[in-house]
């Protein structure tokens, strides 16, 4: 409890007094006020159009990782048996090396003159100059990256909730003549959404405000709410407007867990 207190409480309060001027930084700080909540909230705020935006693709990535790591936490958990851990060493390796070299290296992968456009001049798919556009800077880059960067990740919630299934009832469909995919539709896939829940929210809640991913592969025009962040911060020295941005991000993502945690069991993913 005191480390909580220490490192995410006395900071969210910080936070919370500079969105309203309580605390102060700059001379041109206004002092107390909501200003920076009204700039924020207004209707034709570029802000609010962002974090829209944001949750969208949050929702993409999110839905497409728990898709892709779903099988590879039902194979590890229900078929690879013995070679299990051997597999699961295999998937969190390349936790071994810097997240930022990682998305650094897709754009090697992705760029311009990277492997795959190389490849397709080599073969002669297109011509030198005339690179593929949307492989690098586009939105589907950012969705590909983070997608790839959060796979295992997921793969670990969903192979733990699975493991942990009482095989006896798996045993026990089979033995009343279901098909394995007849099981798995009535039996396997109703006692994991507790871990497929939590994986979705594993993924989604920090993507909302990821900026590392949009500012090295996505390019200006595909910008996340946590770059808009990150501006106020950093470029615009605005202290006040960015622990607006901030606290609201805090105040939505503790609402989605709310209603998340409704039809969540966090003990059962927990144990």
């Amino acid at each position: 409890m005191l480390w909580l207190l220490v490192f995410f409480v006395i900071p969210l309060f910080v936070v919370a007094g500079y969105s309203v001027g309580l605390l102060s930084l700059f001379p041109t700080d206004v002092g107390v006020s909501f200003y920076d909540w009204r700039r924020f909230l207004s209707g034709d705020s570029v802000y609010t159009s962002l974090f829209a935006k944001s949750i969208v693709m949050s929702l993409w990535v999110s839905g497409i990782v728990v898709v892709l790591a779903y099988p590879v936490g039902y194979y590890l958990a229900l078929v690879a048996r013995k070679r299990r851990y051997i597999l699961l060493l295999l998937i969190i390796a390349p936790f071994l090396t810097s997240y930022l070299l990682r998305v650094l290296a897709w754009r090697i992968i992705l760029g311009a003159e990277g492997v795959i456009n190389s490849l397709l001049v080599s073969v002669g798919l297109e011509q030198r100059g005339d690179p593929v556009s949307w492989l690098i800077y586009s939105r589907f880059t950012v969705v590909l990256v983070l997608v790839y960067v959060w796979v295992p990740f997921v793969a670990l919630p969903v192979f733990v909730t699975l493991e942990n299934l009482d095989h006896s009832v798996l045993e026990a469909g089979s033995d009343l003549g279901a098909s394995r995919w007849r099981t798995f539709l009535s039996v396997t896939l109703p006692l994991s959404v507790p871990g497929v829940i939590g994986a979705f929210i594993f993924v989604f809640i920090p993507t909302i405000g990821e900026y590392i991913t949009p500012l090295l592969v996505g390019g200006p025009d595909n910008f996340m709410y946590g770059n808009a962040i990150q501006g106020a911060f950093l470029a615009g020295f605005d202290w006040q407007f960015g622990s607006a941005m901030s606290m609201f991000l805090v105040l939505v993502v503790a609402l989605l867990i709310a209603i998340f945690g409704r039809y969540l069991n966090v003990r059962a993913v927990s144990e």
